[in-house]
């Protein structure tokens, strides 16, 4: 037991002083009663520190089991959550220790109650003991709680230990989407057509698959294979609807990033419930992402393109978003088969990355959004704009969006663009 943990009270303070003046007094004068009581304080302080040594020292045997529980998790970045932290004796029976006298409490960073302070309710029994309160995450990621402080006092109010037990816990917070319809009535096109999943009659209506036995080695794509090192075989996806890419350039403006996050959320989310595979690429997670989800009936996949968000960060420096965004486009065109949907959200961008992101238009149904800023000036304003005019040029269909401006009016006006004669193929 680390003893700088152990203190004393003003009360043992007080009997320790007491005891060992008396004690030096009773001997000097002969009185054998004041060395008696003397002893007497003495023996109070000593026994009380020697059981909390000894209660410290059974909890670090294992004597106390800690349990935490978040419900639900993840959390919703605004929506409430419970945490509920439950201490037990590590042995049952009635020779177990008391944990109702024993006092706990919990810290949770400042990200799960928006800088409110956290307002616990315990409940005691003589074996079990727990501490609840509520949180509101108010920012996307993961944030920690704990570890428990744990205090104790002997029962003569002469000493007080208090020190750690178990380990802190990380609450993941996703990021708030925002509902957005992939059925619009104004897609009329046969682009629009591809977007919303329509069947398809070209030849090159596959995506891509690992390879099972028995696959014939004709469909097998040999790029992606010798790139992957293990086999992947195209596969017909005449009777779905096509594989959807959410493209993510993430901005250094930290405002700025968890807009685009939660817009990019908002829009896989909406392509995977309408029944695509879809994944999102972009950011400093991409191995996460390489592979699409598959929607099914338990929310999996939703589930999983919203935890990929979780650990998202933004990059450090323009050098690092350029490199992120050009992973990402790789990956796109390495695994494009003919018949996917690319959905990107981008700032403005350099000519390379530009011209990268222009070319998977050849393969591929594009669709971008291109974000700009109210407070980044003519000049930013004019980038964005040249951004979208140049893939417009390479035949995506194209629209400028605001950084906090509603995510659903975002959404209509690109599945509203002029330009959808462009789009098809």
């Amino acid at each position: 037991m680390d003893t700088r943990r152990l203190r004393l009270t003003a009360r043992g303070t007080a009997l320790l002083g007491l005891g060992s003046v008396g004690l030096v007094a009773g001997v000097l004068l002969g009185v054998p009663a004041l060395v008696q009581v003397a002893l007497l304080l003495l023996v109070t302080v000593g026994s009380s520190i020697a059981l909390l040594f000894l209660q410290a020292r059974h909890q670090e045997r294992g004597g106390l089991q800690l349990t935490r529980r978040v419900t639900p998790h993840p959390v919703t970045e605004g929506d409430p959550a419970t945490v509920e932290v439950e201490l037990t004796s590590g042995r049952s029976g009635p020779t177990a220790p008391r944990v109702d006298r024993l006092e706990i409490a919990e810290r949770a960073a400042r990200e799960l109650s928006g800088g409110a302070p956290l307002r616990a309710r315990v409940s005691r029994g003589r074996h079990v003991l727990r501490l609840t309160y509520p949180i509101s995450p108010t920012v996307r990621g993961r944030w920690g709680v704990g570890p428990v402080q744990l205090h104790r006092a002997d029962p003569f109010g002469v000493a007080r230990w208090s020190g750690p037990l178990g380990e802190p816990a990380l609450v993941a917070v996703r990021p708030r989407t925002t509902p957005l319809s992939v059925s619009s009535t104004a897609m009329s096109s046969d682009a629009d057509r591809a977007l919303l999943g329509a069947r398809s009659p070209s030849p090159d209506d596959t995506a891509l698959r690992d390879y099972r036995a028995g696959d014939d080695l004709r469909r097998v794509h040999w790029p992606t294979s010798a790139r992957r090192g293990e086999l992947v075989v195209r596969q017909d996806e005449r009777s779905g609807r096509r594989p959807a890419s959410v493209l993510l350039d993430l901005p250094q403006d930290a405002d700025a990033g968890e807009w685009s996050i939660r817009l990019a959320a908002s829009v896989a989310v909406a392509l995977v419930v309408s029944g695509h595979h879809v994944r999102l690429l972009g950011g400093d997670v991409l191995d996460a992402a390489r592979d699409h989800h598959r929607p099914d009936a338990s929310g999996a996949a939703v589930a999983a393109l919203l935890d990929q968000t979780v650990d998202l960060t933004m990059p450090a420096d323009p050098g690092e978003r350029r490199a992120w965004l050009r992973t990402a486009v790789d990956t796109l065109q390495a695994d494009a088969g003919g018949s996917e949907l690319v959905l990107a959200l981008v700032g403005a961008l350099d000519r390379g990355s530009l011209a990268a992101l222009a070319r998977t238009g050849e393969s591929t149904h594009g669709w971008a959004m291109v974000r700009t800023s109210e407070t980044g000036g003519a000049v930013a304003t004019a980038a964005a704009e040249a951004t979208a005019t140049s893939l417009r040029r390479a035949g995506w269909a194209v629209c400028l969006v605001r950084v906090g401006e509603d995510m659903a009016a975002c959404w209509e006006r690109l599945l509203g663009s002029d330009d959808r004669a462009v789009m098809s193929r």
